[in-house]
């Protein structure tokens, strides 16, 4: 297959929305602003489990300055349920999780809310919201969530997965399994076997700007929404839904995201539109970061027990797993994804996989950066990199000699197709930070990842102006520079300036619909509706050229940014496109180009890092001191922004590997609910992040593209925990690593 040649895709323009991120002139969702506007605030439960026996807001609307008091009889209980994709989110739980009915299910669950004239009116009013509670004992791991004597959170769940005989209440909300060979066989042929039982804690995302929105009712019954979300079509409907209202009478306007990987649940939309339609007045509601850490959905803690087998010249011949995953609340872990991604990386001919989905008293879970797949790939990497100690082979031949290729079956069902993960091995052996010297006290290790990406809906709209430049629509927030990758793919197609694009994100009324901004998806589905609309243009094109000299439209081509005719007197005819597009007017009217795509699963990407740790034993502290991401992009449209991607994958990976985590206490409180205590890296806490891209085309899109931002956050928990293991000489299964856990792990000092 011929490697096309790129105008513009490879190259590094200046973003489009640049100038207005750095100074300041970009909307985010605390931005917005409406004459009469009043101020939201949540009531939330002190508890993480307990009845909520009664709720008495007469002070509070007693108040002068409040206009508006809702609890969870003012949202109706539904069944309904809205699709992703292939997938649903259940509102009867996103319902009961925006305003608690019967029970607060953890602490920070939202049982009332209030609008008021002021903020400092709306939060003393909550706080004159008096609640009864009978608080019952709350179950915060899924050690005690599965015991026989649990507390129940949910009596009436129906898990799925489980044996049809299963009808005792449980926490587990649903299991499934994967399997391929006979497991047993496998194990039984194997001359090495590890096995051991990882743990990941819960971890938020860490996006820096919290929820926020405001929400307009009118009287005719029509409802606006302006916030700060991924998915703006699942807040439209996700509201209509539980406030029954008309879906077509809900627009919902995303504001530029101040940080995502997490916002595409609502927290705040439904709410804020139901006082706004109780008040008569427009509500805006910001959370504050205690609220985010307290209410909003941080990625699944999990239990994984794994077991790995291998011949003595170190092909892995076996391999199972039992992955427990929190899902909050409310049923929901990513633990399916987990299971399918944890064995994508290596042909192994036997195994079984099982995958559990555990309520418990905390936050509804949400989506953070290849939801599952990190724990899943601290494991298996882990175990992969005891296999290569113990049979004396270089880590990255061992995972060479087990590596997928194409038409090797994922573990999930489909064999692959062309893919990179044996090229970005060969890329990692080949580079100097693999067989650079290391210093006293450091550390190697490396770690591998997969994500399948997603492809699902997507819609573009592509304007021809009168002065040859053109405007492109599509309905996805932007997270990484998706626009600038959008209207390098219409400078591509028409043959124009990149400068002479202007992309936009529209609302969900000027939008064709559009699946959330997430699975990597964007650059990919997106931007094959983008791709499609600018051919749409260019055919539209084409045909006013033909109108234009009076020929056949097949005797005509496109290329170069010009209609190329017939020759005449041996040379041939040339319109270019702002020729064309000068005598719009004359020749048909404007050129509106039109697509829509429903994706298939993009084409599957993998990853590899390495990362040098160096440690102090007196101490537990340790430091990264160098660190390289590899992966497979498939084709970087942008390479500055597929770097970004990577370098904050890694970063926000190697901050769940050494420091971040929940801590709660005992009656399922959250001790470290601020930045001042929840302990993220900071610049000053890494190295440069370096970054080696490889490119293995995905033959599913028009450029090669596979999608980028999910894998870099899937090698670094498993990277940083095996140069700990270098360093140290001790195997850490349970993260972070925090210098508390670390010198508990050492042992004894003399």
């Amino acid at each position: 297959m011929s490697t096309p040649v790129f105008t513009y895709i490879g190259s590094r323009p200046v973003r489009h929305d640049g100038v207005d991120k750095v100074t300041g002139r970009a909307n985010y969702g605390a931005d917005v602003s409406w004459p009469g506007m009043l101020h939201g605030a949540c009531v939330r439960s002190p508890h993480a489990h307990a009845r909520i026996v009664s709720i008495d807001t007469a002070a509070a609307e007693a108040l002068p300055g409040v206009k508006a008091v809702i609890t969870g009889k003012d949202i109706p209980k539904t069944t309904a349920k809205l699709a992703i994709g292939e997938g649903a989110l259940d509102l009867s739980d996103m319902g009961d999780n925006l305003l608690a009915h019967d029970k607060a299910l953890y602490q920070g669950h939202t049982v009332a809310a209030v609008a008021a004239t002021t903020v400092d009116i709306a939060r003393t009013a909550a706080a004159m919201v008096r609640v009864v509670y009978d608080v019952l004992e709350p179950v915060t791991s899924i050690d005690r969530a599965i015991a026989a004597d649990a507390p129940i959170l949910h009596p009436d769940l129906i898990p799925t997965g489980l044996p049809a005989d299963h009808t005792r209440p449980t926490n587990v909300a649903g299991r499934m399994e994967l399997r391929r060979g006979d497991v047993e066989r496998g194990f039984a042929e194997a001359d090495i076997v590890v096995e051991r039982e990882f743990r990941t804690p819960t971890a938020h995302q860490g996006y820096i700007e919290p929820h926020a929105c405001v929400a307009r009712y009118s009287q005719d019954g029509q409802a606006v929404v302006w916030c700060s979300t991924q998915g703006p079509f699942v807040v439209r409907d996700a509201c209509a839904a539980i406030l029954g209202i008309d879906a077509a009478r809900v627009k919902v306007v995303p504001s530029e995201i101040g940080g995502g990987f997490g916002k595409i649940p609502v927290y705040l939309e439904p709410v804020a539109l139901a006082l706004s339609r109780k008040a008569g007045s427009p509500v805006k509601m910001v959370m504050t970061r205690d609220e985010v850490f307290r209410a909003s959905g941080p990625t699944s803690a999990t239990t994984i027990r794994m077991k790995l087998g291998a011949t003595r010249d170190g092909m892995l011949v076996a391999a199972s797993a039992s992955l427990w995953y929190e899902a909050g609340a409310y049923r929901g872990s990513p633990s399916g994804a987990g299971a399918m991604c944890a064995f994508a990386c290596y042909a192994i001919p036997h195994f079984f996989i099982e995958a559990f989905d555990v309520v418990v008293n905390k936050p509804k879970v949400a989506a953070y950066r290849a939801p599952g797949s990190p724990m899943a790939a601290f494991a298996i990497e882990s175990l992969v990199d005891e296999i290569a100690r113990i049979t004396g082979i270089d880590p990255i031949e061992l995972r060479l000699k087990n590596a997928v290729s194409e038409g090797d079956k994922a573990p999930y069902g489909p064999a692959y197709g062309p893919i990179g993960f044996k090229q970005v091995l060969e890329a990692a052996r080949a580079h100097p930070h693999w067989s650079a010297p290391l210093g006293p006290n450091q550390g190697r290790g490396l770690g591998c990842g997969f994500w399948f990406n997603a492809g699902l809906s997507s819609s573009a709209t592509i304007t021809l102006n009168g002065d040859g430049s053109a405007a492109v629509t599509t309905g996805n927030p932007d997270i990484g520079g998706t626009r600038v990758a959008q209207a390098m793919m219409v400078a591509e197609e028409l043959g124009i300036p990149v400068e002479r694009v202007r992309p936009a994100v529209a609302d969900t009324d000027a939008a064709g619909y559009t699946d959330v901004t997430g699975g990597s998806r964007v650059c990919y589905a997106t931007g094959m509706a983008v791709i499609q609309a600018a051919r749409d243009v260019r055919d539209q094109l084409v045909q006013r050229a033909a109108k234009m000299w009076n020929v056949e439209v097949d005797r005509l081509r496109w290329t170069g940014g010009q209609a190329v005719g017939p020759d005449v007197d041996g040379q041939p005819q040339v319109l270019t496109l702002n020729e064309i597009a000068a005598r719009l007017a004359h020749t048909g009217g404007p050129i509106i180009g039109r697509a829509s795509v429903v994706a298939p699963m993009a084409g599957p990407a993998f990853g590899l890092h390495i990362c040098d740790l160096q440690l102090d034993k007196e101490t537990g502290r340790s430091s990264v001191v160098r660190y390289t991401a590899f992966q497979d992009v498939g084709k970087a449209v942008h390479p500055s922004f597929v770097e970004g991607q990577m370098q904050g994958g890694a970063a926000q990976g190697i901050g769940w590997a050494l420091n971040e985590e929940y801590v709660f206490d005992r009656q399922g409180g959250m001790e470290n609910a601020g930045f001042l205590d929840y302990r993220m890296p900071v610049a000053s806490d890494l190295p440069m992040i370096d970054t080696v891209i490889v490119e293995v085309a995905n033959p599913g899109h028009p450029y090669g593209v596979r999608g980028v931002g999910e894998v870099p956050i899937v090698p670094p928990l498993a990277a940083v925990a095996n140069a700990m293991r270098d360093a140290s000489g001790v195997r850490f299964a349970t993260l972070p690593l925090s210098p508390s856990r670390v010198l508990e792990g050492l042992g004894p000092r003399d």
